[in-house]
């Protein structure tokens, strides 16, 4: 309160505390941030230190909404971080699930600790590790200068506090493509939903369930990063009600499961991409007409490349180590037979160096 931080000698005079405490600060984190304070900062009031303190600071603003979802989607609300996000502020979205109100689930539960951390390093201009140390690449290498996102695995979207509608992916691919990339010097940070598989020394990880808390890990770090490796399996559909409880098994009696689409993450993605960034989906499409749907994709997502493999032919894919692929890009297809998936990896990364250093 009298404008000095830990480590500093106090000020000779007595400071005005609202703007000696950002006269120093590189960003200004606001988490929780209420439909209140959300309201004030979009127009302006400063009825408070941290509303004060926001409108004097110079530095990068980030909030991390948290309320009830129904407060969360009221137009005022929704113009509001709009209003913000268009004056430089980085909003953080709030994640589904249950509430603080009892019996709600729903959009407006404050972004998890990794994925707020990876939003604030990201506006630093850094992609974080686990500790929240700024990464420095492993070795000199051809990558050394670059900072790779990858996601890995398959969301899971509640039915209930027990079950849930996910897919079979178990994440290998992601976790090569990351190690395969550290190896090559870069950055590298992974979003990792539902993975369970031994993790690497120098790379960063955000663990995510749902395709709402992969979009939001994403879009923190999406910002700082180099090259995107969107290997992740993100469901399309989520139940539209799950359940605040475990739903009770009773004879003779179904169920009717409603479900909603959810935000395509790698095409939000791409329509906000900036200049000097390479972005590489990956689709598991069925029989013979994969590789044209990997191509109508190419485009509809404003990617560089994407990389096709055909889930109908057995040994390979999802939880197999091996995999063969088509890498899809403007230029041309490349198949690449069955290897590896470490083998698969390098050919991607292959490929992206191509794609960023053309001849």
């Amino acid at each position: 309160m009298r404008g000095a931080f830990p480590g500093d000698p106090p000020p000779s005079h007595e400071p005005l505390s609202h703007l000696a405490l950002v006269a120093n600060a590189d960003l200004y984190l606001i988490a929780p941030a209420s439909a209140n304070t959300l309201a004030k900062l979009a127009h302006g009031l400063a009825d408070n230190l941290l509303t004060s303190a926001a409108l004097a600071a110079e530095c990068p603003l980030v909030v991390a909404p948290a309320m009830n979802h129904h407060m969360w989607r009221h137009p005022a609300t929704r113009a509001n971080v709009a209003l913000l996000s268009e004056r430089g502020a980085y909003v953080i979205e709030p994640e589904a699930g249950r509430l603080a109100s009892a019996g709600e689930w729903g959009e407006g539960r404050l972004a998890e600790p990794d994925v707020i951390l990876a939003a604030a390093e990201a506006q630093l201009g850094g992609l974080p590790d686990t500790a929240g140390e700024l990464l420095e690449p492993v070795a000199p290498g051809p990558w050394a200068d670059l900072r790779v996102l990858v996601t890995a695995g398959g969301t899971r979207e509640p039915i209930d506090s027990v079950r849930f509608v996910g897919n079979r992916s178990s994440g290998r691919m992601g976790f090569a493509l990351a190690d395969a990339a550290r190896a090559r010097g870069a950055q590298v940070m992974v979003v990792a939903a539902n993975v369970e598989l031994p993790r690497s020394e120098g790379i960063g990880y955000v663990d995510v369930q749902t395709a709402a808390e992969l979009r939001g890990a994403c879009l923190a770090a999406f910002p700082a990063c180099d090259v995107l490796l969107m290997a992740a399996a993100v469901a399309d559909f989520r139940p539209s009600e799950p359940a605040a409880g475990k739903i009770k098994k009773a004879r003779r009696k179904r169920i009717k499961l409603r479900l909603e689409p959810t935000v395509d993450v790698l095409a939000e993605l791409g329509t906000t991409r900036r200049e000097g960034q390479t972005l590489v989906g990956f689709a598991a499409e069925h029989g013979d007409r994969a590789v044209q749907y990997g191509r109508d994709k190419l485009v509809s997502k404003r990617l560089d490349a994407i990389v096709v493999n055909d889930v109908s032919q057995p040994e390979i894919g999802f939880e197999s180590p091996d995999n063969e692929v088509t890498i899809v890009t403007a230029e041309g297809d490349q198949l690449v037979p069955q290897a590896p998936k470490s083998a698969v990896a390098e050919a991607v990364l292959d490929v992206v160096t191509r794609l960023r250093h053309p001849a």
